[in-house]
């Protein structure tokens, strides 16, 4: 009888494709605390033994001086009070899992970080209720809806030239009076494209390719010109298209922790654009959030939903599936290249979709056209970014991506998130280490329908 070959030693996990685990919020164990810092002291040994993530962003830094000032020196010098330090700088961007851990899954160190800072999140807000204020604005479609009628009245008191009604905000509920506020509109993307603009026969994927547009709350509500910029040129393709929204994506409940709420949203959402799926639509998503969110972070949270797997492989970025129709099919003639230049902040959560800079990719294609790429966190993420107590947090990481943005020179700026866009666009023309007015900002799918002659 032969002796059976031991087994292999384990291996560094950047040998072996990296994976992820199912997010167990479902499991009481989840949420127990001194679980969860325990397991948190043994990640941020293992971080501190190897400090690779230290400009990622704030959350490093943070455990790093907290276990240098310690008294041993090392993390069990640090209180466990001091853990919501580290977990309140993370904003989810998934930048030290995707570009920097070697010890990720399958490595046996199995380090996922920004998922135990969002099991830290989802147990304090067990023990200790959730932050208000926070939540109240991550109601995103209630917001939009109640915005609507009001939208000039809204926008008149958030602009930051309204100092006193911004100075109250900040005194009253922590939002940051220096803070860039999205603005609201009366007509919504829902709205304006209620009545879908017929397909090019011309262009190169007519009677191939169906496209539902997922609007995400933010371009509904917010930027209704991206909606209407991404149909116009889906169309111009020869692309059947029409604009889906059945609801928001809860990106904001995954940052406080609100798990429960995520998977309900995404069992209502994959049950909506099921029979989209069904009819040949694919699904296109016209922000960096919601795409990672419906493509990644859905299927971890619902691992045996079946509808969510399939709503995940239909689900493309709107850049993305612009390259697809041009490198299947080709493009419709007559792009022309913007004048001044743009430069494309590779947003983290664009990134993290493993999908390449596809927006920089896609302006590449318009001849002559100058297009250079920002690969840095703009430190905006969400609430995170306008709220009184974060919001220095976000301009410190954010700025040496924006001073990137002014070396560029370039007269447009976008990006694949909206909020990391307007963010760095506030800081080019704040800081007074460089002497640059800040670009025009816009969503890289409407520069392209510019270069169209669409918009």
């Amino acid at each position: 009888m032969t002796d059976s070959p031991p087994p292999e030693p384990p291996r560094e996990g950047s040998l072996d494709a990296p994976f992820r685990r199912a997010i167990a919020w479902r499991d009481p164990e989840f949420y127990d605390m001194p679980a969860v810092e325990a397991e948190m002291a043994r990640v941020f040994d293992i971080c501190h033994g190897c400090r690779r993530c230290f400009n990622l962003c704030d959350s490093f830094p943070r455990l790093f001086d907290l276990i240098d000032e310690g008294p041993t020196g090392e993390v069990d010098g640090v209180a466990k009070a001091d853990y919501a330090k580290v977990s309140e700088a993370c904003t989810l961007c998934d930048m030290c899992f995707m570009t920097k851990c070697p010890y990720v899954p399958p490595h046996p160190f199995d380090v996922d970080f920004p998922h135990l800072m969002l099991r830290h999140r989802a147990a304090e807000r067990k023990r200790e209720g959730g932050d208000f204020v926070r939540e109240q604005l991550g109601e995103t479609d209630r917001n939009g809806k109640l915005a609507k009628p009001v939208a000039g009245l809204i926008n008149w008191a958030t602009d930051l030239k309204n100092k006193p009604v911004r100075a109250a905000m900040e005194a009253m509920v922590g939002i940051d009076r220096t803070a860039i506020l999205p603005r609201y509109h009366s007509r919504t993307a829902t709205g304006r494209l209620e009545t879908p603009l017929a397909p090019d026969p011309a262009g190169p994927a007519f009677g191939r390719r169906k496209a539902a547009l997922y609007a995400t709350c933010f371009v509904d509500y917010n930027a209704p010109t991206t909606a209407e910029a991404a149909m116009a040129v889906l169309a111009k393709q020869g692309v059947e298209t029409r604009l889906a929204y059945p609801e928001c994506c809860g990106m904001p409940e995954l940052e406080s922790g609100e798990l429960a709420k995520v998977a309900g949203r995404a069992e209502r959402v994959a049950a909506a654009l099921g029979p989209l799926i069904d009819a040949g639509f694919d699904i296109v998503t016209l922000t960096a959030s919601c795409g990672l969110m419906m493509k990644f972070e859905w299927p971890l949270i619902l691992p045996d939903s079946e509808p969510v797997k399939r709503l995940a492989a239909a689900t493309r970025d709107v850049s993305e599936y612009v390259l697809a129709i041009q490198k299947a099919h080709g493009l419709a003639p007559g792009l022309a290249a913007p004048e001044g230049g743009v430069t494309v902040h590779h947003a983290c959560h664009a990134r993290a979709q493993n999908m390449g800079a596809v927006s920089a990719q896609m302006l590449r294609l318009i001849p002559g056209a100058q297009v250079d790429l920002v690969e840095r966190c703009s430190g905006h993420g969400g609430t995170f970014g306008v709220m009184k107590q974060t919001h220095g947090v976000a301009v410190k990481v954010g700025l040496p991506a924006a001073r990137q943005v002014a070396q560029k020179g370039n007269g447009t700026l976008c990006s694949d998130c909206p909020l990391a866009c307007k963010h760095l666009g506030q800081l080019v023309g704040a800081d007074l280490a460089q002497s640059v007015a800040p670009p025009r900002q816009a969503h890289p799918i409407e520069i392209f329908a510019e270069a169209y002659g669409l918009t």
